[in-house]
């Protein structure tokens, strides 16, 4: 801010203008330094940028976890049907199939005796069952091929 006289006659003194300049320069400095520091302590500010961050890092956490999973539980189920040998798969399907139909069957003697409001709910899980069928079925299927494969294991 002073200009360093150790050598007299060197360099003149510096205009009022040119202090004021520095001044001025040094008070910017010196703002910029306060507002920096005051955005340090602003707790509340930083402690919900930093929750804000870490909710982004769960949510991506959470979409790359979901998805390794439905990979992996696919490629099991493809491994458990490639490695299921042809007369069991055609057991598991002739047996699917037999539960489908007994299914069917008693749930149509559910449905002519039981009152309107279950008939009502029954027919909304029906709805949500076809809906997602194919996972369902894909599902059985594996289970009862599982279920085979340790039945013929023990034998």
């Amino acid at each position: 801010m002073t200009q360093d006289k150790s050598q007299p006659g060197g360099e003149a003194a510096p205009s009022p203008e040119e202090l004021r300049k520095q001044v001025e320069a040094t008070r910017e400095e010196l703002g910029e330094t306060v507002e920096a520091l005051a955005a340090k302590t602003d707790v509340k500010t930083r402690a919900a940028e930093k929750t804000t961050a870490v909710k982004q890092q769960v949510t991506a956490k959470t979409t790359q976890v979901t998805t390794q999973l439905k990979d992996k539980a696919t490629h099991a189920a493809h491994a458990v049907q490639d490695k299921t040998p042809e007369p069991v798969r055609a057991k598991a399907a002739a047996a699917t199939e037999q539960v489908r139909h007994q299914a069917a069957h008693l749930g149509e003697l559910a449905r002519d005796k039981a009152p309107q409001p279950v008939r009502e709910k029954a027919d909304q899980s029906i709805q949500a069952a076809r809906a997602h069928q194919a996972p369902l079925f894909a599902a059985a299927g594996a289970l009862i091929a599982l279920l085979l494969i340790r039945r013929a294991r023990r034998h």
